[in-house]
């Protein structure tokens, strides 16, 4: 399986922890010239550091997913640095508040969410697509989630806008095609992260998380990662506009 990531310059959004940062040093240890995209910059430039150490190039490029400029400059600069960009993996997304009931649901908090985790995705590769198509072809990951397969806990604008991820990457998908452009989704159930932890912060929430799984436990970022590298790399060339589950059978 080629995992050779020589020279490729990849994009990747909310790098701050969890799934974003475990594939920005995977990219990094297989040679890939790496771009940082997310609002926290302490955590950013300790992770640039790291990259930096061993022995590729990395920027990070202080982003807000819910303002369209700032989206736009993030590629304008990775173009400027790189001259090119091969494969951008858009995973930055908030939770929202899980577990609130749709008559109950903030409209505030509805539009945050549509807005970064969904708005956000389509944005990126409004602009990602046109450098692409520069270089002659690339490759898009879009971050879903076991719930934009199914209904649950989640929230409604949680659910509405994984959903929606999946629905714009097989539009893309089909409508790049032709330009040497694959675009695909990954779709996460509970994975061990920051995010994973305020959200099943008690013994019973996070019994009846683990419950879902029918393999018992949650998922771990590397088991994510590796997913990503998968859908990034030659390997997976006769693959686009599908939505991978990586979810323990939760999705059975």
């Amino acid at each position: 399986m080629n995992m050779d990531f020589k020279n490729k310059v990849v994009l990747i959004t909310g790098t701050s922890s969890g799934i974003g940062k475990g594939a920005a040093l995977e990219f990094a240890q297989k040679g890939a010239k790496v771009v940082l995209a997310s609002r926290n910059k302490e955590r950013n430039l300790e992770l640039l550091r790291e990259i930096e150490s061993l022995g590729t190039e990395a920027i990070f490029i202080p982003t807000d997913m819910s303002k369209s400029k700032d989206i736009q400059d993030m590629v304008t600069e990775t173009m400027k640095t790189f001259g090119r960009l091969d494969i951008a993996v858009n995973n930055a997304g908030v939770e929202g508040t899980p577990g609130v009931k749709a008559m109950d649901y903030e409209e505030d908090v509805w539009d945050q969410v549509l807005d970064v985790n969904l708005k956000s995705v389509w944005l990126c590769m409004k602009h990602q697509l046109r450098a692409m198509l520069s270089n002659g072809g690339g490759n898009i990951i879009n971050i879903s989630s076991l719930a934009g397969l199914k209904g649950g806990g989640a929230g409604v604008a949680y659910h509405a806008s994984k959903f929606g991820v999946v629905g714009i990457t097989q539009a893309v998908a089909l409508e790049y095609a032709e330009d040497n452009i694959r675009v695909n989704a990954i779709c996460p159930a509970v994975i061990e992260t920051p995010m994973a932890q305020r959200a099943f912060d008690e013994p019973e929430k996070r019994k009846a998380a683990i419950a879902m799984h029918p393999v018992g436990r949650f998922g771990k970022v590397q088991e994510v990662v590796s997913a990503i590298l998968w859908l990034a790399s030659p390997s997976s060339g006769f693959v686009t506009g599908t939505s991978i589950p990586v979810d323990g059978g939760a999705s059975l």
